[in-house]
């Protein structure tokens, strides 16, 4: 469990980088990769959260 927190945490960290490098370079290649690896994370974020839940009230 702790490395799938870890995971998401830098994937985040990876989107918020990219955002970053578009907004101070201006190039839309930056803000697409870091828009796929958002919706990727939130994507990972909540299959986890169900899965947990699932656990808890099944397990």
């Amino acid at each position: 469990m702790p490395v799938v927190r870890l995971v998401l945490l830098l994937l985040l960290l990876a989107c918020g980088i990219s955002f970053a490098l578009y907004a101070f370079t201006g190039q839309p290649r930056y803000k697409r990769f870091g828009l796929v690896t958002l919706k990727w994370t939130l994507i990972a974020a909540l299959g986890f959260f169900v899965a947990l839940f699932l656990e808890r009230e099944f397990g």
